[in-house]
């Protein structure tokens, strides 16, 4: 009882600090950062993943409340940067299996799926499944997520001086309680079903395609209010910083460290892609980068949310990200295998 409420109560009082202090982002820094210092000092945490999936439903029905007509329509202009996504995903793995292997001695299995830009669950299964050291990939990507997360939202501050203060949605006292229902709906119902089809991030992309259906024919006419995105942010990025639990200074040293280097490697390589696709004039550059960044789907939605980014752009990449990843990764691990040593 005692390990699922204190990262609650250190996750307020992160809260509080970032509030205090100015700090961008409050209910989804703070949790993380202040989960992380606790979890550093020996401070046992549990998260909860029930509770986690169902903050994630939030955000799958705030995305999909925005879809309207015209912006269905705008995602046939994207091709050409989704194109990219796969090709992106090829050069993370060129530069991150080397990188783990042979910079940091850890055998190829655990190189290739740390390198891996998809869901955290999902690369650990893979990973363990393929022999892989699954504590290293937890720790990595935890890392991953974690320190995109957190380098993002002061990236945006100061290249496009992003607001990052703007309610992610209207107060709940001023939608009507219709509506606040069918977004429960939407998000009960959307992730039942679609994990009853077997969906990848079905948390997400259920209540997401289910509230956009709704959205597209008038029935669903608001997001859902500030109060449930910043709870969900809140539980969100509790999880993120728990994941550190039971972390050893050992391993601070090397998987930590070794996830540190590699957010560096793909921070560069986002700015890059983002970049050459500004140069093209193919989209505008703060929507590339919250699109093409391989951090979570979930932390990535929410920045995208406050910002006011284009949500069609931002989820469609992260969509082909996991996909391409999730089904690419095992045939791809197989093939690499042939060619290179332990």
């Amino acid at each position: 009882m005692k390990n699922t409420l204190y990262p609650i109560v250190i996750s307020v009082l992160g809260v509080a600090v970032f509030q205090t202090t100015g700090l961008p982002l409050p209910f989804l820094l703070g949790p993380i950062v202040a989960c992380l210092i606790a979890a550093l000092v020996g401070v046992p945490m549990r998260g909860n993943a029930l509770l986690n999936d169902g903050m994630r439903t939030i955000l799958g029905v705030a995305v999909g409340a925005t879809f309207t007509m015209p912006l269905l329509l705008s995602m046939t202009s994207m091709w050409p940067t989704l194109l990219l996504i796969p090709v992106m995903i090829a050069a993370i793995g060129a530069i991150g299996v080397p990188y783990f292997q042979r910079l940091w001695g850890y055998d190829f299995a655990t190189s290739y799926y740390a390198s891996m830009p998809g869901g955290f669950q999902d690369m650990v299964l893979f990973g363990e499944d393929a022999g892989a050291d699954v504590r290293v990939l937890s720790l990595i990507h935890a890392t991953r997520v974690m320190v995109i997360v957190i380098a993002l939202p002061f990236i945006l501050r100061w290249a496009w001086n992003a607001d990052l203060s703007t309610p992610p949605g209207d107060p709940a006292a001023t939608i009507a309680p219709s509506q606040l229902a069918l977004m429960v709906f939407c998000g009960i119902a959307g992730w039942r079903l679609a994990l009853r089809l077997g969906m990848f991030g079905a948390s997400i992309l259920g209540p997401l395609i289910l509230a956009a259906s709704l959205a597209l024919t008038g029935v669903l006419q608001h997001r859902p209010p500030a109060e449930a995105i910043w709870a969900a942010q809140f539980f969100i990025g509790m999880g993120v910083g728990a994941k550190y639990a039971g972390v050893t200074m050992t391993e601070v040293r090397t998987s930590v460290t070794a996830a540190i280097g590699f957010c560096v490697i793909l921070l560069i390589l986002t700015i890059c892609f983002a970049e050459f696709i500004h140069l093209l004039d193919l989209a505008p550059a703060m929507e590339t980068i919250l699109a093409f960044a391989p951090g979570g789907q979930a932390e990535l939605t929410v920045l995208a949310l406050i910002v006011g980014a284009d949500m069609a752009f931002v989820i469609a990449h992260h969509v082909l990200r996991i996909f391409v990843v999730i089904m690419g990764a095992p045939l791809f691990a197989r093939l690499f295998r042939t060619d290179t040593p332990d």
